[in-house]
């Protein structure tokens, strides 16, 4: 056992850029496990500056100066931003109060309709429904005492989220204008023997800027073809059911499903088990399938596939290391786990 433990580290680490790769990921893993809180503002403009580098790269074909696009782009994109969260932000928050004011009355309601459900199925005891519903009500009392600490604590948040629209615009601004300086000087300052890690780079780098645009389109889309035919549909707090839709996409498979019951539970509380929840349902199943089958292949068609298992251990493993940037980074994080094991350095002549 121990000679093939030996032979096994000679094959794979033996080649000084595997050393050196082992490292290079060791350190930023690191880095981005205890610094990633202080880090958000920094992680917040990598993420709009791969959004934002594909028109700007187009700019450049067509004979533009750099620094001239970088301008344009990032004024229209502020731009955009700001009216669209005025236009979309007050009634959002109405919605959400809306829906906090209502909770109780949903909650005597669906205690109705469990309450009646012994009668039915006997195997369900009263006993169980009130546990069930004691919980709830537990629940939304913390969910409350939640909110209430949240809105005590605003000014803090206020003033954190200044410092982050004074920040992250600033920080967008330099690592497009002068990504090719700032690669060039962490270029500089990393080992000679480093061309696994280059290839890694280039290969990462191509599926990141890739997924981070189709996200942005992919949530964008979903979130207003949702809203549209909710709205349509006579959909009480579309906006908000339609936000959640759009947000399920960065988790795939799990997160249609855990929209799905509160579309499901809102159309039940304002229609009851008729017809027009049950058209709600299938216009709800008929966006999951498109996004599933159409938009997200289209978006997604020069990001590399992967196994839904894979993804959804991704989800599990990096969510739980790295909260909110672990999911939204799942699939390319499981795309640079993969890019790793097929490029990784190793002496093909040594046999286990």
């Amino acid at each position: 056992m121990l000679a093939m433990l030996r032979l096994w580290h000679r094959r794979y680490f033996s080649d000084p850029q595997a050393v050196i790769l082992t490292f290079l990921l060791l350190f930023f893993a690191l880095v981005l496990h205890f610094f990633g809180r202080m880090l958000t503002p920094l992680l917040t403009a990598i993420i709009i500056a791969y959004l934002l580098e594909g028109p700007i790269a187009w700019m450049e074909e067509q004979g533009i100066r750099r620094i001239i696009g970088v301008s344009l782009v990032l004024l229209l994109f502020f731009l955009l931003a700001f009216f669209g969260s005025f236009a979309v932000f007050p009634i959002l928050w109405n919605q959400i109060g809306d829906l906090l004011r209502e909770l109780p009355r949903y909650l005597t309601q669906g205690q109705q309709v469990l309450l009646a459900l012994p009668e039915r199925y006997p195997l369900i005891s009263e006993e169980q429904v009130r546990e069930v519903v004691t919980a709830a009500r537990i629940q939304v009392g913390n969910l409350g005492q939640h909110v209430l600490a949240i809105s005590l604590a605003s000014v803090a948040n206020i003033i954190t989220l200044l410092v982050y629209l004074v920040l992250v615009p600033f920080l967008v601004f330099f690592l497009l204008k002068d990504k090719k300086l700032i690669l060039g000087w962490i270029s500089l300052r990393l080992p000679r023997e480093r061309g696994a890690a280059q290839h890694l780079w280039r290969d990462l780098d191509l599926q990141m800027g890739n997924y981070v645009r189709g996200k942005f389109w992919e949530i964008l889309i979903v979130g207003a073809f949702t809203y549209v035919c909710f709205f349509l549909l006579g959909v009480e707090y579309a906006l908000l059911l339609a936000t959640l839709t759009g947000l399920s996409v960065l988790v795939p498979y799990v997160g249609a499903v855990v929209v799905t019951f509160p579309v499901a539970l809102l159309g039940y509380f304002q229609w009851g088990a008729g017809g027009e929840l049950f058209w709600l349902m299938v216009v709800y199943a008929v966006i999951q399938g498109l996004d599933g089958n159409v938009l997200n292949p289209l978006l997604f068609a020069k990001v590399v596939n992967l196994h839904p298992v894979a993804i959804i251990a991704a989800i599990l493993v990096f969510g739980g290391l790295w909260g909110f940037w672990g999911v939204f980074f799942a699939i390319p994080l499981a795309t640079l786990v993969n890019a790793v094991i097929i490029c990784w350095p190793r002496t093909p002549d040594l046999q286990v």
